[in-house]
């Protein structure tokens, strides 16, 4: 057929127009897939072929994947008039909302009679009664891959208020009761681990404030499918044996029951109090929770360098005794570890010879009075003058550094307290971290953050031979050792930084000096970092300037953002993601051409990826795609 246009003189071939048409439904089909592929990465034909759900999403909305259950038989164990089932559940309501998960609130009915299957993750917000045909019905909902998160005493009670005990607790959770904690105290410390999915980008060893009036929990894990993220144990003001005490005190613990994953806690969320902190990082950790409950990936970068769990700085303190430094240092040559020495400028000035010594063996630090309480009670404005605190600085700065030749990067008050005024002498004086006695929020440093100015804060975590000889009386070296041991444990099973001082009239005594090799010894065995505190001060330098933000698209691609809003070039970087699902025939590629190149370690079938960064320029920003295909066996 052919159409003449006689008055234009234009022939038109509808062969040619059936072919041109062709063509451009063809670009146009290759260009939107090739869209496709640069958003979602790899994905099969098929997922573009509208299902059943996707047709009754597009006419009813986006279906709810997530369930609160708002149980009656729970309400009926309570006290006549008590709205506290119906609180918790509004405080669920909201956090889920800031997470902009689609949610619904079911009753005990329908998971009783229902099909769970449809819902990502069920909520069970201090549920004390459960019915057996629920317990049996969300038992094969774990068991087919369905995710649960509890709080409080689970079941604990039947549908009709008899007491059950802890059966649900053991047999799907794999954790037995072992106290509630007592109402005594207004508020009691919940101290987290660190290096955890659930705690990613929380500081180790922040101890969250919870409140006493629900009467949280204690527990113990049983089951190596079960994993323990915090405990009660307050070392500081308690009593006991502190790995055991650690052991029976978990509070949060998460893992694995089935093919599903559950999250439990034992307080309720709306129990947590206290500073801004206590709820920025709870915040942090209820969405890592749910992230990991829902299969998300979670990416941070760990409180160390790859390959270590835990760090340790050995510091000794150069004061009364001095020469029994000179015990210390064959152990320190043998070892052959980096250690800082702090030092007075009086004490340097009268013997330069040994502070030249010490520089050539460590780091060397200042002791500076910086003034001290007159009262326990009123602690406010009790330390020098910011301009008298700049002039002692500079002036022990000064002298340490023509003695030893070296740059003195740091310091530590004499008498462990620092102030505003402390931070900001520091500053002045280009200090890169200070060492303090005062409580500390966290088991790893903080860095201080002044303008453009920062200084590294790096505060007590362990008990000091000061505690350990003088304070608890223990001249036998096999009892110090043991003290020392426990606080190892205990910084290490939190991943955070044990900060042990000794001291040239105590620990450095010839008597007692062979515990310091028995010390350095039992860190090295534990594979801790043991670095200088400038060490441990550069580390952080880098670490807290990195930005990350990990985002799914689609089935098998993973945008991670990385950020440097800092002031210098980050090298070496590696970043941890728990892609929350085995993988295999992993590729990297970057979202605009000419972005740095990176690489990635992992192994096939596992679901942990490193992601290596090098010349990380300040104030770039780089956003690169994992490509995977997933394993379904």
């Amino acid at each position: 057929m052919e159409i003449i246009n006689r008055k234009y003189g234009i022939r038109i071939n509808a062969l040619f127009l059936l072919l041109s048409g062709s063509i451009i439904l063809l670009s146009s089909v290759l260009i939107y897939l090739f869209v496709l592929r640069g958003v979602f990465g790899k994905f099969s034909v098929y997922d573009l072929i509208p299902t059943e759900q996707t047709i009754k999403s597009l006419f009813n909305g986006k279906k709810n994947d997530t369930a609160i259950l708002y149980s009656e038989y729970t309400q009926n164990v309570l006290p006549k008039g008590s709205t506290w089932l119906v609180d918790n559940i509004s405080t669920w309501k909201k956090f889920l909302s800031n997470l902009n998960v689609n949610y619904e609130v079911i009753d005990d009915k329908k998971i009783e009679s229902d099909d769970l299957s449809n819902y990502k993750l069920i909520v069970l917000p201090g549920i004390k009664a459960l019915s057996e045909k629920e317990i049996i019905k969300l038992k094969k909902y774990l068991e087919s891959g369905g995710s649960i998160y509890a709080t409080g005493a689970i079941a604990s009670y039947s549908n009709d208020g008899k007491w059950k005990g802890w059966q649900f607790l053991n047999e799907v959770f794999g954790i037995n009761f072992t106290k509630e904690i007592s109402v005594n105290e207004i508020y009691k410390i919940h101290t987290l681990r660190g290096g955890l999915p659930l705690t990613a980008n929380v500081p180790t060893g922040f101890p969250l404030k919870v409140a006493t009036w629900d009467r949280p929990m204690a527990v113990e894990v049983l089951d190596p499918r079960t994993i323990q993220v915090s405990f009660w144990y307050n070392y500081k003001a308690e009593y006991g044996l502190v790995r055991e005490e650690i052991k029976k005190t978990a509070g949060i613990v998460y893992g694995n029951y089935g093919k599903g994953r559950f999250v439990w806690m034992g307080f309720e969320i709306n129990s947590v109090i206290g500073s801004q902190d206590d709820y920025v990082y709870f915040e942090k950790l209820f969405n890592n929770s749910v992230k990991w409950l829902t299969y998300s990936p979670i990416g941070h970068i760990k409180d160390w360098p790859t390959g270590y769990n835990s760090a340790a700085i050995v510091s000794f303190i150069v004061s009364e005794d001095s020469k029994n430094i000179e015990n210390v240092l064959p152990i320190i040559r043998k070892e052959n570890i980096p250690v800082t020495f702090f030092v007075e400028a009086d004490l340097a000035q009268s013997n330069p010879e040994l502070i030249k010594k010490l520089s050539d063996i460590g780091e060397i630090a200042a002791i500076v009075d910086v003034g001290y309480l007159t009262s326990v009670n009123d602690q406010i404005n009790k330390l020098d003058s910011l301009e008298l605190q700049i002039k002692k600085i500079a002036e022990s700065k000064n002298v340490l550094e023509n003695i030893s030749g070296r740059k003195v990067k740091g310091l530590i008050p004499l008498y462990g307290l620092f102030d505003q005024n402390t931070i900001a002498a520091g500053i002045k004086n280009e200090l890169k971290y200070l060492v303090t006695d005062s409580l500390t929020d966290r088991s790893v440093p903080k860095t201080i953050i002044r303008g453009k100015d920062r200084i590294l804060s790096i505060t007590k975590t362990a008990r000091d031979d000061y505690e350990v000889i003088r304070d608890l009386g223990l001249n036998q070296p096999e009892f110090q050792f043991y003290t020392y041991q426990e606080d190892i444990d205990r910084i290490l099973f939190e991943g955070g930084l044990y900060l042990v001082k000794l001291h040239t009239d105590y620990q450095l005594k010839n008597e007692f000096v062979q515990v310091v090799s028995d010390l350095i010894a039992e860190l090295k065995s534990k594979n801790f970092w043991i670095a200088s505190a400038s060490d441990i001060q550069s580390w952080y330098e880098k670490k807290d300037y990195v930005e990350i933000k990990t985002e799914k698209r689609g089935n098998s691609r993973v945008a991670i953002k990385v950020s440097n809003p800092g002031n210098e070039m980050i090298n070496n970087l590696v970043i941890d993601i728990d892609l929350n699902e085995k993988v295999k025939n992993l590729t990297l590629d970057s979202e605009i051409i000419g972005t740095r190149p990176a690489s990635i370690k992992h192994n096939d079938g596992s679901q942990m990826l490193y992601l290596y960064i090098d010349k990380l320029d300040a104030g770039e920003s780089r956003i690169y795609f994992i490509d995977y295909d997933r394993v379904t066996s």
